[in-house]
């Protein structure tokens, strides 16, 4: 494998493999929105989402896969940026706090009102 750099058409397989992996996500993501357009029950409204965040354990969940890759991110963006300033990578380590302290624990609030005995322990 060759080294390329921005212009020589190659692209990097990273990127490819990117481009799949969220595709397959989006998709996953299509099947559970169709899934929830019909619901009437709160408790199984409730448990799905669930299954985005879980507070007892953020990292298991989806919100916690997609922080955990924007801190990665972040960390490799730290590596390569060449100000002192940290910019790239602080916000992208803000990006990934936002997903886990704010989107879960909204989406955590909605499911326990929707169906607090469905809650883990």
């Amino acid at each position: 494998m060759t080294a390329t750099g921005p212009g020589d058409g190659a692209e990097d397989p990273r990127i490819g493999r990117a481009r799949a992996s969220v595709g397959i996500a989006l998709m996953a993501l299509q099947q559970i929105e169709d899934d929830l357009a019909d619901l009437a029950e709160p408790e199984t409204l409730a448990e799905i989402p669930r299954e985005f965040f879980r507070e007892d354990d953020p990292q298991a969940g989806v919100f916690g896969s997609l922080a955990q890759l924007l801190a990665v991110a972040g960390s490799a963006a730290d590596r390569i940026e060449d100000d002192q300033d940290r910019e790239v990578s602080g916000l992208l380590e803000e990006a990934a706090a936002f997903v886990i302290d704010s989107a879960g624990l909204r989406l955590h609030y909605a499911t326990r009102t929707l169906h607090p005995a469905g809650e883990r322990e």
